[in-house]
């Protein structure tokens, strides 16, 4: 094992000079060990020298190797918490570089689960794949992967590129995968789970891998629906061919964002998995368009640094929401663009970072972003636009930009004032709202929906008619809502009419809101309310039993009983029953403990965080702050979910302020293993 001694190389000029490297391949045979956690390989990467330089690093967050050879010659190495430098055996030309490494990932690769419910997953966005993987957190560092993984035979084993071998061995099975164009390394990415898998094809015979939880199966159709009509559209309007040879999605439990967009390989949260009903109440269709975006915008081009991150995000929610409208219509397109204007007007009273700002929101980035480019299609029109983004992913393809890099594209389509527009859209913090309301408000469902929202200042006796005529005709549900908004204050026995107009129309959405504009449900609505628990949305069986329960108490057990096997989507239902079955029975110790029960038990580790944490909101809410619920709230604090993270810390906190409870911790510390003990006392000192 031959080491260089760390203070002898402080002496260099330490940084990679990557204006005079040129990674071109990282090839690597990867081991994963689920039971240490652990990640292990031989990688092999070539690279190029254009002239003499003095060290070569390779990012490596808290790895250990043996042996580093460059050009088949073992040479002296460095290796710290976040690096792999090589000092000696370089050329100038063409080198190779070859070593075996050792990791045990803190982040960026996790483990979740056990036997057949293993899940490993990554996230690498930023500069977070060398924590498993020997790379290049440097996303102008270029390169094409090409990776194998050796795992349990019995699982899917999925990562970026197309498959091109499976070598079966006794029990395990490796998967090797090859791409043929390169792409930054925060894109890498490993799946391993058990799978159902459906492919199809795209209208131009790229194939489309599909994959679910087995115990998912029945909902691939739902979860997946409209996926080839959003790909043929994406590649047809964007008029660039899928830059890759094979696209494959695949949900996971606990992911920490809604998707990402991993080339060729989009890894999504499971809680978009859903059934035919779910699907009316939350689905995967943005957030499918999106990352399939993301394959032209970000992986294709990549934006050079933070500040032009735009040109990712603007981008793939631009072209997430087009394709939106293929699938849903121009009223759903025009009131998404009109709803994101409002946010965007309303946030930026309060932020002051532009979208070129290093500090830029989320909100600023996605969205702004995506109304920007709006707003330079209406000024343009639509064909200059088309081909100016054409010529821009052509001319950059596999390499990385920055802002004027594509408005020198839209300035070569056009005599559009590029530099007019930079100053008002990119570089102010102020949302051009009359700038936008222009640009869509020629569309029909402005029109229709400002003419009902001139009507919110008109005495109700006077609208009347207006009313009427409104809901007579077909319009998309935000017209409908609108009307249902300006009645809410109104007297039931004076919109009475109204009121059963609308239910009859049997839009689901225009139901929801009509159903929570009353906190009393009127007798003669009881029908109307009770036909919402067959409604195709959880979201209104959900509402229906709430508004019912609450007004005919002499019913209450009936609306218990029917709810018993209800579960919805996310539990929303299975969370309502609970609840009300403990305030309705808050006099029965065994009933109200049955409920109390259940609930606790859905507060531990066999549920994903998103339902523990509303367990324990549900719990908190009917004062049970049992010592399962403390318990749970302590594991939530050290579990890999951010948001789970900030939920368990901060309720902890409010919780321990009082005195009973800081006493329960006390005890209860001295009944929890070691890492709970020592969590507990991490809050009891703060």
């Amino acid at each position: 094992m031959k080491y260089l001694l760390l203070f002898f190389i402080t002496s260099f000029c330490f940084a990679q000079e990557t204006q005079n490297v040129d990674f071109k391949t990282l090839t690597a045979d990867i081991e994963i060990d689920q039971f240490n956690k652990s990640v292990s390989g031989k990688v092999t990467c070539e690279f190029e020298v254009k002239e003499a330089i003095t060290t070569i690093k390779i990012d490596a967050v808290n790895m250990t190797f043996e042996k580093v050879f460059v050009n088949k010659k073992e040479v002296e190495f460095v290796a710290d918490d976040k690096q792999l430098t090589f000092l000696e055996g370089v050329k100038t030309g063409k080198n190779t570089v070859v070593f075996e490494y050792k990791a045990f990932p803190k982040q960026a690769l996790y483990f979740n689960g056990s036997g057949d419910d293993l899940q490993i997953w990554s996230q690498g966005q930023g500069k977070n794949t060398s924590n498993w993987l020997p790379s290049f957190d440097n996303v102008n560092e270029k390169v094409i992967f090409n990776l194998s993984f050796t795992f349990d035979k019995s699982f899917y084993v999925l990562t970026n590129g197309k498959l091109i071998n499976k070598d079966f061995k006794a029990s395990k099975t490796k998967w090797t995968y090859e791409m043929k164009n390169p792409m930054s390394s925060y894109l890498v990415a490993l799946v391993i789970s058990k799978y159902e898998k459906q492919i199809i094809n795209s209208s131009s015979k790229v194939p489309i891998e599909l994959y679910i939880g087995k115990t998912d199966a029945d909902k691939f159709e739902s979860t997946y629906k409209y996926t080839k009509d959003i790909f043929d559209f994406l590649e047809k309007k964007i008029g660039v061919d899928y830059p890759w040879e094979v696209y494959r999605q695949a949900p996971v439990r606990e992911f920490l964002y809604a998707g990402m967009e991993n080339t060729t390989f989009t890894i999504f949260s499971d809680e978009y998995v859903v059934d035919a009903v779910g699907f009316n109440d939350k689905n995967y269709v943005n957030v499918n368009a999106h990352e399939l975006a993301h394959q032209w915008f970000g992986n294709l081009v990549t934006a050079k640094e933070s500040k032009h991150h735009w040109l990712q995000e603007g981008f793939a929610t631009y072209y997430a929401l087009l394709a939106e409208r293929e699938v849903f219509g121009d009223d759903y397109f025009n009131n998404e663009l009109l709803k994101m204007a409002e946010q965007l007007r309303d946030a930026s009273l309060q932020d002051d970072n532009s979208i070129l700002s290093d500090k830029a929101s989320t909100l600023t980035l996605y969205k702004k972003g995506a109304w920007a480019l709006f707003v330079i299609q209406a000024n343009i029109g639509e064909s200059k636009f088309d081909k100016a983004v054409k010529n821009y992913l052509k001319k950059y393809q596999y390499g990385t930009v920055e802002t004027d890099d594509f408005l020198a594209e839209i300035k070569n389509v056009s005599d559009y004032d590029v530099d007019n527009f930079k100053k008002k859209w990119l570089e102010s913090s102020f949302f051009e709202w009359n700038e936008a309301m222009s640009c869509i408000k020629d569309s029909k469902f402005m029109k229709d929906y400002l003419a009902v929202r001139q009507l919110e200042d008109v005495y109700f006796m006077n609208k009347k008619a207006n009313f009427n005529a409104i809901i007579q005709q077909k319009f998309f549900h935000p017209i409908y809502q609108e009307v249902i908004y300006q009645l809410k204050d109104v007297p039931y026995l004076d919109k009475r009419e109204f009121v059963f107009q609308l239910f009859a129309l049997k839009d689901v959405k225009t139901k929801q809101t009509l159903a929570e504009s009353f906190q009393q449900v009127p007798k003669e609505l009881k029908t109307e309310f009770e036909t919402m628990f067959i409604d195709n949305s959880y979201i209104n069986r959900e509402i229906a039993l709430y508004r019912l329960w609450t007004t005919f108490k002499e019913d209450r057990q009936k609306y218990i009983d029917i709810s018993r096997s209800w579960i919805g989507q996310d539990y929303n239902l299975k969370f309502a029953h609970l609840i009300l079955k403990a305030i309705t029975y808050k006099n029965d110790p065994v009933m109200r403990t049955s409920a109390i029960t259940e609930l606790e038990q859905m507060t531990t580790d066999g549920f994903n965080s998103s339902v523990r944490q509303k367990a324990i909101e549900n719990l908190i809410q009917l004062n049970e702050v049992t010592d399962t619920v403390l318990k749970s709230l302590v594991e939530l604090s050290l579990h890999q979910k951010w948001q789970a993270v900030k939920f368990a810390k901060d309720t902890l906190r409010e919780l321990i302020k009082s005195s009973e409870v800081k006493l329960r911790l006390e005890n209860l510390k001295s009944l929890s293993k070691s890492s709970i003990s020592s969590r507990i006392d991490y809050f009891l000192n703060e």
